[in-house]
Formats: structure tokens, C-alpha cells, sequence
């Protein structure tokens, strides 16, 4: 009788959400993807093969095939043949599943070897990997955060940061507007002196945590300023401050060798957060950071010590990736993934699409309404491409928008076809 009562309340808020054009509904199932030769020989298109398609995916129960705008394997790692060789590799030599947790008997030597690799590659001393990039902020954050601490985040910080804060519960917690590096040392001047809710004494330690990448607008924090401001006014607390950053669409996609926004904007924070699952095309999270810091998490961390590792074989096909973004390939492929956007951001301002420019391969076209952007994306479903439309609450109102997202394994006819559905829709009506 209960799961009844159940049943009508998740039925009321289903349709709550449908109400507000705010439903995700039905996920569309690829069961297929057609690969170019250039794409299964593991390297870029030359001219002429550039004038034609990239690769194609077919959904269930439809013919067509589609043109995949919106995924997050930024440098088409997820298909390149050596690191599904790697990978296949591994099952061979380890199996399916780690088959525990680390502590028990879950760690494998590709493990540590891709630990050992992403610490060099974030020049730190060591580095961790959970399940996924959200169970790596949520394991990350709450041991670092004790009665004592105050967190400061980012307004449009991922729904991973937020969540990890409120579990922690720390003694006070704020957000800055979006950038604003003016409010954020305001909010550090305040602090620092006796402000009227009498709570300095119980602040000992800071943690200034936002995104490296914005996911949903493409934008990054200027991490260098926000380094600066926290070194400037640290030692106004015991425990000083500590800068976090998740960089998970960054890395892989953003800066002259992949190395994200850290590298973009000339600076290094404390604790580095980052995925394999977006442009290292694999799957899990880690985290990189002193010896220290990753020691003790190792023994405090719940989502790690709790729960199974990824694969063996993931393991190993993320090092790969990493050795591709390390070569000469990665750099090429790196420099394709600039262009390409480039040619798209610039293609959408011609049309006279509002978009947000910047260096990422992340190109929103912001829309502004919730109807209207499940119109444009109908529009460019039948036409047989796949986006995605970002409505409130994953946006705040007024902000709705069409995330575009740029890959290595796109060809110059992707970018133009995409460019020529969206010139005939009717612009003027719709942004």
C-alpha cells in the first residue's frame, strides 16, 4: 500500500517537471556506430577525407544515421583503435571486474601505473582514482571540511560541488557570483576582520573550490586570480586556504598540451579534480594532489574505500590515452579540436546565434527560453543531429540553451552540415 502512495507522488513530480518543460524523458540508445577508415587507422582525416562525414550513430528503432554533437570524448579518444586494443589487452590479462574494493583486493597493477602516469602528467606528487568524476568530488571534498571551515563556491559550480558540500556540512559556506573575483575577495576581506555575525574565530580553515571548466557555457575560472587571492590573504587562518578545482571538461580539451585550465591560465591549485571519462574517452575520476593530501584520503575517503574501482582494462586504456595526449598525435589532435571550434563559434555568430566565445570546444547557443529550445532541437533531430538542450534547473532561468560540443573526429562537412541546419531554422523567431 505504501508503494502506491509512492507511485502517485513520483507521478505528481514527473509531471511537474513535464509542466515546466523540465523532464529529460526517454534517453535515446545507440546501438550502433558506423567508423571511417581514417577513424578505425587511429588518425586524423587528410584533405579529402575531411570533406566528407565523420562518424555515425544509429539509435534504436531508426534508420538514420546520426551526427553526434554533444558528446564529451572531445579528442575521439572513446574509438581510437590502440586505446580499445589497450583495453581489450587488459580483459584478457586481469578480467572483466576489479571484483573488490582497493583495500580488499581490488588493486590491479594498471591502477597504479595510471595513478603513477597522472601525477607526472598534473606534476604532482600523487594522484587517486575513484568510480566516476562525481564520486571523486563527493570523496574528495568532505574529509577536507571539518566544523571549522568555511567553503567558498562558485555560482554556477556543478551539481557534483554542491552536493559535496552539503553532505560535509561545514560551518558556514557562500558563493560568489560566477567570475567575480571582486565578491570573492570581499568574501576573503570579510573574514578577516570582525564581521556582524561574530563567526570568525570558529573559521580556521578556507576551501575555494569551483570548476575549471564551466560544462554547461564552455568559460573557465581564471584560476591564477584565484590562486593569488587566497595565497594573499591565507594566513589570516590557521589552517590557511585551500584552492580545489574540478577541471573534468578541461583536461584533455583545454590548454596548449591538454593539461586544462591549469595550464591555460599559468597556475596550479592544491587539489586537482579531473574525469577519464570525457576527453580521455575511458571512464572514472581522480584526484591529484601532495602525497600527503592523497594518503589521507586513501584512508578517509568513503567513495573510494567503499567502492569497487573502475576496470583494469579502463585502467589501462586511460593510460594509453594519456601516451596519445603525450605525443605528437595528441598535439595534432589538440590543434584539429581548436580549429574546428573555431570554424563553428564563428559560423554561429555569422548566423546570428547568441553564443558564449571562448577557446573550449564546449559552444552553447543560448536561447533563453525552455519551449523554444526543445523546438530547436526537434529541428535538428530531424535533420538527423544529435544535441542537447539545457533547461532550468540545470540552468538557471532566463540562461536556457543548446550545448554544442566540438570532436577531434568531427571533419569540416560535420561543422558545415550543422551550421546549414541551423541557418534554416527560422533564427529570428527563436533567438
Amino acid at each position: 500500500m505504501s508503494l502506491e502512495q509512492l507511485n502517485a507522488y513520483c507521478v505528481s513530480k514527473l509531471n511537474e517537471l513535464k509542466k515546466k518543460g523540465a523532464q529529460k524523458g526517454i534517453e535515446k540508445v545507440i546501438v550502433r556506430i558506423f567508423v571511417p577508415d581514417w577513424v578505425r587507422q587511429g588518425r586524423l582525416p587528410d584533405a579529402e577525407e575531411d570533406k566528407d562525414s565523420g562518424p555515425r550513430y544509429f539509435l534504436a528503432g531508426d534508420e538514420n544515421a546520426y551526427l553526434l554533437m554533444n558528446s564529451n570524448s572531445y579528442l575521439g579518444l572513446s574509438i581510437h583503435p590502440h586505446v580499445i586494443a589497450a583495453e581489450e589487452k587488459a580483459v584478457e590479462e586481469f578480467g572483466t571486474g576489479p571484483g573488490a574494493v582497493r583495500f580488499i583486493s581490488g588493486t590491479y597493477a594498471p591502477h597504479v601505473e595510471l595513478e603513477n602516469k597522472l601525477a607526472a602528467f598534473h606534476q604532482r606528487e600523487s594522484a587517486m582514482i575513484y568510480s566516476a568524476a562525481y564520486a571523486t568530488v563527493m570523496g574528495v571534498l568532505p574529509p577536507l571540511i571539518n566544523e571549522n571551515t568555511l567553503v567558498i563556491s562558485d555560482q554556477l559550480n556543478h551539481n557534483s560541488i554542491i552536493n559535496a558540500i552539503r553532505l560535509a556540512h561545514p560551518a558556514e559556506k557562500t558563493i560568489y557570483m560566477h567570475l567575480d573575483m571582486a565578491e570573492l575577495e570581499r568574501i576573503l576581506r570579510i573574514y578577516t576582520t570582525n564581521n556582524p555575525e561574530g563567526k570568525k574565530q570558529q573559521i580556521k580553515r578556507i576551501l575555494v573550490v569551483t570548476d575549471g571548466i564551466f560544462s554547461m557555457r564552455g568559460d573557465h575560472a581564471p584560476l591564477n586570480e584565484i590562486v593569488d587571492l587566497c595565497r594573499e590573504y591565507e594566513h589570516h587562518f590557521a589552517d590557511g586556504i585551500i584552492t580545489i578545482a574540478d577541471d573534468s571538461h578541461g583536461v584533455g580539451a583545454f590548454g596548449e598540451t591538454g593539461r586544462g585550465t591549469e595550464e591555460y591560465t599559468h597556475c596550479q591549485v592544491d587539489i586537482l579534480i579531473a574525469t577519464l571519462g570525457k576527453a580521455l574517452g575511458v571512464n572514472g575520476g581522480y584526484v591529484t594532489a601532495s602525497k600527503s593530501v592523497i594518503d589521507y584520503l586513501r584512508e578517509t575517503s568513503p567513495f573510494y574505500i567503499y567502492s569497487n574501482p573502475i576496470t583494469p582494462s579502463e585502467a589501462l586504456a586511460a593510460t594509453k590515452s594519456l601516451d596519445i595526449l603525450e605525443n605528437s598525435e595528441g598535439r595534432e589532435r589538440l590543434k584539429r579540436l581548436r580549429t574546428l571550434t573555431q570554424r563553428f563559434e564563428a559560423g554561429m555568430t555569422e548566423l546570428g546565434f547568441e553564443t558564449i566565445p571562448g577557446d573550449h570546444p564546449v559552444t552553447p547557443l543560448v536561447v533563453r527560453d525552455t519551449q523554444k529550445t526543445a523546438q530547436l532541437i526537434r529541428h535538428l533531430h530531424k535533420n538527423q543531429v544529435l544535441a542537447t538542450g539545457l533547461n532550468y534547473p540545470v540552468v538557471p532561468q532566463g540562461e536556457e540553451e543548446i550545448r554544442f560540443q566540438i570532436n577531434a573526429n568531427h571533419t569540416t562537412r560535420d561543422i558545415d552540415y550543422t551550421l546549414a541546419v541551423l541557418k534554416n531554422f527560422n533564427a529570428a523567431h527563436y533567438v
